[in-house]
């Protein structure tokens, strides 16, 4: 091999490595988890029985609190909503700094789970769905695994065959073609999402986006094959040792670089909406999802998220 042939190798070789490995940017945690957020005190674009409070509330009502390394976001469980009343009161977090390339591992204790309860944890850009949006963590009244899903403007879709372990619900990216569906992928792991990744303790959702891929990951806090550089929140993460992405979404039909901008970082609670209202007659939940949300507020008490910690590499 030439000379030169071999410094392309080296190099490509370098590059390679280097593409997989990211340095910490971001750290948040208990009491400085808030200040990287913004609250969107918004009606819900879902349609949710839900009243997105602002920071003033959220404080007052114990909706948000910090605790060492503890953030904590709920919903109200002690208040009967009057029919005609607006929505049982939640919150919905914006991040204030926005990402395009970049790894993000969120460490949670626990979810919201509970009939009529929509618990999201995701990103978004400007001007949707043209600049895209990437659902993390996401499901509905208790049902099933996390599913997590990619939503564009026209021009993106997925090949029906990759290398994921999670099931494809669909490969069009569309929301017009799809009717908001978008492109998802169930997760497979019964840990990850609701009553069951609570009482594991939660566990680890990470999302790798670049030019060429999305790839989604989840660990189970009682799976022994979690990696070290994950679990202990190191200051630099290397994808390449995390195995088979749960979810995988390539760039061969979908210019990833123009159909994902900068993105927010959006955590929700909502309730009943276009999603949770819509399939909860055959959930297996009592009464009408409006009906039990308004009258049932101490089915809310475990209507929360507790976050150990975010960290974002680039």
């Amino acid at each position: 091999m030439s000379i030169f042939a071999k410094s392309l190798f080296l190099t490509y070789l370098f590059t390679s490595v280097l593409a997989a490995t990211y340095s910490q940017t971001d750290s948040h945690t208990g009491t400085g988890f808030p200040k990287a957020f913004s609250y969107q005190a918004i009606a819900d674009p879902t349609h949710g029985r839900v009243n997105y409070v602002d920071a003033g509330t959220a404080s007052s009502q114990n909706l948000t609190f910090a605790s060492g390394d503890h953030f904590v976001l709920r919903a109200d469980s002690k208040k009967v909503l009057s029919a005609s009343g607006p929505g049982r009161n939640s919150v919905r977090l914006q991040s204030n700094k926005q990402y395009t390339t970049s790894v993000m591992i969120f460490n949670i204790r626990h979810m919201p789970q509970g009939c009529g309860t929509w618990p999201a944890v995701w990103t978004v850009g400007a001007n949707w769905p043209n600049q895209g949006e990437m659902d993390i963590l996401e499901g509905v009244n208790d049902q099933g695994t996390d599913q997590v899903t990619l939503h564009t403007s026209s021009g993106c879709s997925m090949p029906a065959s990759r290398s994921q372990t999670g099931t494809s619900t669909g490969n069009n990216c569309d929301t017009a073609a799809t009717n908001n569906a978008g492109c998802g992928v169930k997760i497979t792991d019964t840990r990850s999402y609701g009553p069951i990744f609570n009482s594991k303790g939660g566990g680890w959702f990470a999302v790798e986006r670049t030019n060429s891929f999305i790839k989604t990951w989840f660990w189970s806090r009682a799976a022994t094959d979690i990696p070290s550089d994950v679990f202990n929140g190191a200051t630099s993460v290397n994808t390449d040792n995390w195995g088979t992405p749960r979810a995988f979404f390539p760039s061969t039909n979908c210019p990833i670089s123009s159909k994902f901008g900068l993105h927010n970082i959006i955590i929700n609670l909502t309730f009943c909406g276009d999603w949770a209202g819509a399939v909860y007659g055959s959930s297996g939940c009592p009464s009408s999802c409006i009906d039990f949300v308004n009258n049932n507020p101490s089915a809310f008490a475990d209507a929360y998220f507790d976050f150990a910690w975010l960290k974002i590499y680039g």
